[in-house]
């Protein structure tokens, strides 16, 4: 590969390649005894050419406001601390800590841990990105989604965690889930119980939730071995969430919904790395060299209700709402990147679901939304919100953009699409779309009580893509995650599942692979990576 111009070490270079030697380099980070104060590990995210957000959490016994220090080191025994500071937390923040690092250099591996009390927390790696102009020619990331803490053990980040070949995880959403205990499990088994074990509703619950889950050894591992760039769905607040309400609250009886999200915003931007902006949005864009740039998309707040019927084509509904459309096709349509990635949490790639049985339009439906009687319409993704997807498909075509990438979580199944429209056909896509499955959220053969793999789990695969001819793979089975690869020439996806997402050390494998090529919307099937 091309070295960039500002100075990244060989080690840096290495794993932005993704080549096999930098395996000792970049291992992730040993597991640490547990902390009795930094109970909730370590995160660090949203990195820059210059510098990356660090995160934690201090457990204490005082009631007002405490000191806790950092320190950025150039190697993980810390005998090059290059910069360290202090930060105030209390009870008005939960007790979390966030330092946000700047004056690092681009393109480069650093270490960091927190102080406290006498102790250190565990060590975290981390990286910055490359400066804009770098000609970076590889990049690899973890992708996932959809975590449900009930429905079993977050297995999918341990094997992330393990691999030592990525730089970096994106996750697309339902990082943690609102529902009280039983409400949504395993497939009708809780694996192993929430707190609190009601409902999320107040900024205590969710507070709550977030360090619940903070506490899971697989998730600590993988915050700590690599920076996250994360986004929310509607399960961080409640489940089919738009910008007046949810399918997951009833007014009166849950109290004001408004008062409810600024609760789980408040709690969500305490608990989690990542920077948002002063009026407190996520959507943001993040960028890796001449390589790629991410476009990370927020698709609750701003979104219309959703509808059915011929409602789905009003142009006065939306999905992005109007500030972040216009942001992200200027993005996307000016971008100089080699590759543009949209982080999207919920599924745009068409879905027909007319011809499909009763069976299988009822775990469907479940699972997006589908009405019982067979409508053209998924309406909470993309689908219910045409004139959205129409003017996003519109603007690609009539500017040429290419090498545009979807990666979507929420529907807890994997696919690989090609975007379309009924009216531009099928012949010419506008983009690629890669669909993870859930870390562990129940999906088809969990809804249908089948074995995963089954005959019924294949039928519907062969209908749905019999349906949608743009669907070029899908599995209805498989928890797990992906992990994208991106080199100049081209764009790829591979699939891995989980053998039993209910044991804490199951093994993950590789089920499918497919990418895209530069200057082309149409995807291909791989074998194998060697």
């Amino acid at each position: 590969m091309t070295v960039p111009s500002s100075g990244i070490d060989r080690r840096s270079v290495l794993l932005l390649a993704g080549a096999g030697v930098a395996g000792a380099a970049v291992a992730a980070p040993a597991a640490a005894a547990a902390s009795t104060v930094f109970q909730h590990g370590v995160a660090s995210g949203d990195p820059t050419p210059g510098g990356v957000l660090l995160w934690t959490r201090v457990t204490t016994s005082q009631t007002g406001p405490v000191t806790v220090s950092w320190q950025v080191a150039a190697d993980a025994s810390f005998s090059a601390v290059l910069q360290s500071g202090r930060v105030i937390t209390g009870p008005e923040r939960d007790y979390t800590v966030k330092a946000d690092i700047a004056g690092l250099a681009a393109g480069t591996t650093y270490w960091y841990r927190f102080g406290f009390d006498g102790g250190w927390s565990a060590t975290g790696r981390t990286m910055t990105a490359p400066a804009a102009t770098d000609a970076i020619t590889r990049l690899r990331m973890g992708v996932v989604s959809c975590a449900n803490w009930e429905a079993g053990y977050f297995a999918a980040y341990r094997h992330l965690a393990a691999r030592g070949d990525l730089n970096l995880v994106v996750h697309l959403g339902d990082y943690l889930y609102e529902y009280g205990s039983g409400q949504f499990d395993a497939g009708g088994k809780v694996v192993r119980p929430t707190e609190p074990a009601g409902e999320t509703l107040t900024l205590a619950d969710y507070r709550t939730r977030h360090a619940q889950y903070k506490t899971d050894p697989d998730l600590q591992a993988l915050h700590a071995s690599v920076p996250w760039i994360i986004t929310w769905d509607d399960h961080e607040v409640a489940n089919d969430m738009w910008s007046g309400g949810a399918e997951n609250h009833t007014p009166g009886a849950e109290g004001d919904f408004a008062a409810r999200v600024a609760a789980a915003r408040q709690a969500y931007a305490e608990w989690m790395p990542v920077r948002l902006a002063e009026d407190g949005h996520i959507y943001r864009r993040l960028r890796y060299g001449t390589l790629l740039e991410l476009s990370m998309l927020d698709l609750r707040t701003y979104r219309s209700e959703q509808a059915s019927g011929t409602t789905v084509d009003d142009l006065g509904r939306t999905i992005t709402g109007a500030a972040q459309m216009s942001w992200l096709l200027d993005g996307l349509t000016t971008s100089t990147a080699a590759w543009k990635l949209v982080g999207n949490p919920v599924m745009i790639s068409r879905l027909d679901v007319g011809a499909l049985p009763a069976w299988l339009l009822g775990p469907l439906g479940k699972l997006i939304g589908v009405p019982q009687n067979g409508l053209v319409l998924n309406a909470d993704q993309w689908d219910g919100y045409n004139a959205d997807r129409e003017r996003l498909v519109g603007t690609l075509r009539v500017s040429r953009t290419k090498d545009v990438v979807f990666l979507t979580g929420d529907i807890h199944t994997s696919w690989a699409n090609e975007l379309t429209t009924k009216s531009t056909g099928t012949a010419n896509p506008a983009a690629a779309e890669f669909v993870v499955p859930s870390v562990t959220s129940d999906n088809i053969n969990d809804f249908l009580g089948t074995s995963a793999g089954g005959p019924l789990s294949v039928l519907a695969a062969s209908l749905l893509r019999a349906t949608n001819p743009h669907v070029k793979w899908v599995e209805t089975d498989g928890h797990g995650f992906g992990v994208l690869d991106v080199t100049t020439a081209r764009c790829r996806m591979d699939w891995y599942h989980l053998a039993d997402r209910t044991k804490r050390d199951t093994t993950a494998k590789w089920v499918q692979g497919w990418s895209v090529a530069r200057g082309s919307s149409k995807i291909r099937k791989e074998s194998a990576p060697s």
